[in-house]
């Protein structure tokens, strides 16, 4: 049995220590924590195409990319050029500038949906101004989520939340007030009944329904047939808005993001990640109607002193145009995918382990249970014991997973066949450990 001591090496472990005396459980973000596997967090010296190393100078190949943006994978020369080239110019303004209409641009042009486009600094922050543009625009309170989705850290999304939450064994927060709670509903995903029967028991009272359109915060759980398409139906008969949370899935499953992938058109949409170019970044937009609300146009007020930083747009116009200008990408990342696929179910099949490999495009989650994932009542019957234990043990092959069993997987355009290869052969063996 690999041991999780022995995965971080010395300088790791020191930092550690000394994170931990100054920073609450020694990370400015759980999970990065290890709780959920036991261990000590690596610490990241640096980062170049699909790998990562430790301060220990230990190499790894990455599939976290930085939880998502890192789609074209770490240190990608463009993005280096752009972000080099505007620090020169100022990273800072305070005031608007040429790169935030030419981000609001791209997004509009690339999703259909989106009439206008406000930028924030978080995925967090554009869930937030979302809901509150929602119930703004319909004069309602209440907001549908879903168990076991993450929408950030507001109050009115930490119900029934995945990701970190899940990992902590902590669904609801201590600081979420009694009212907040009453205004946020809950239902299973992939479950069309259960929301038609939220509408019926709150006749408008609901002011929108938001949703990860696959699911990325309790590992990645794709949306069946006909859910996503019913949620439209219910939304557009109960006048009530379809926020659609495209933090993860925006521009990485697809051109135009899920909804182009699965074909649904939401009322909102909130973007993160792949549009910062591993800048901190967020935005969310829509239907015209709607975000002519948004101040200072209209009466709903949201704002950030950093919002369209003109150096997280310099990242993000170059990744989103690098993926432009490479023929085939999506299809090359949808290959690999199914490589790995084809590689992990194998060594799957060789061992009988009772494990679920899930993947959506470049978003893939090895679930360590037999049965079907739809919901987060599926995902929390994962053995988290096994997944410690082979994630570890991937860890010693030299390959950087999530550190929680309910999160996803990211492979970027850097990621070539002979490092998937290599990660299927690790997997393998790594199971053998899990089982061992």
């Amino acid at each position: 049995m690999t041991d999780p001591s022995t995965s971080a090496g010395p300088a790791s472990r020191d930092l550690f220590a000394r994170a931990s005396r100054l920073i609450p459980g020694g990370v400015n973000s759980p999970v990065r924590a290890f709780r959920g596997v036991g261990g000590t967090p690596l610490f990241i010296a640096r980062a170049h195409g699909a790998r990562v190393e430790d301060e220990d100078g230990r190499s790894y190949l990455d599939y976290i990319g930085s939880w998502g943006p890192m789609i074209l994978g770490h240190g990608h020369s463009a993005v280096v050029a752009a972000v080099r080239s505007q620090i020169t110019k100022g990273a800072s303004f305070g005031a608007p500038s040429r790169l935030e209409v030419e981000m609001a641009e791209a997004l509009v042009e690339r999703v259909p949906s989106l009439d206008r486009v406000r930028m924030v600094n978080s995925g967090t922050e554009a869930t937030m101004a979302a809901a509150r543009l929602a119930r703004g625009a319909t004069g309602r309170a209440k907001i549908v989520k879903f168990e076991g989705c993450y929408h950030g850290h507001g109050d009115a999304f930490l119900i029934k939340a995945g990701s970190g939450a899940a990992t902590f064994g902590v669904p609801d927060s201590p600081g979420v007030t009694e009212g907040t709670a009453r205004d946020t509903l809950t239902a299973a995903f992939n479950d069309l009944d259960a929301v038609d029967r939220l509408f019926a028991a709150h006749p408008r009272g609901i002011a929108a329904v938001i949703v990860e359109p696959v699911v990325g915060n309790m590992g990645v759980v794709p949306p069946q047939p006909g859910f996503l398409e019913g949620l439209r139906t219910l939304c557009t008969r109960e006048q009530s808005v379809l926020i659609l949370d495209e933090v993860m899935t925006g521009f990485r499953l697809a051109r135009g993001g899920a909804q182009e992938r699965f074909g649904v058109r939401a009322d909102l949409t909130t973007l993160g990640k792949v549009i910062g170019g591993g800048l901190p970044v967020g935005a969310y937009g829509g239907r015209a109607d709607l975000m002519t609300q948004v101040a200072p146009e209209g009466p709903v007020y949201q704002a950030g002193t950093l919002a369209g930083n003109p150096l997280a747009m310099a990242a993000g116009l170059a990744t989103l145009r690098e993926i432009d200008a490479v023929s085939g990408f999506y299809e090359t990342l949808e290959r690999l995918g199914a490589r790995l696929a084809a590689g992990v179910q194998s060594a799957l099949d060789r061992g009988g382990y009772p494990c679920r490999f899930a993947r959506v495009g470049s978003m893939w989650t090895l679930f360590f249970t037999a049965g079907e994932v739809r919901d987060w009542s599926g995902a929390a019957r994962c053995d988290k014991g096994r997944f410690a234990r082979f994630f570890h043990a991937m860890l010693a092959r030299g390959v950087s997973l999530a550190p929680s069993q309910f999160e996803a997987n990211f492979i970027s355009s850097a990621h070539t066949d002979a490092d998937i290869d290599e990660t299927c052969a690790a997997a393998g063996a790594a199971l053998d450990v899990a089982w061992g």
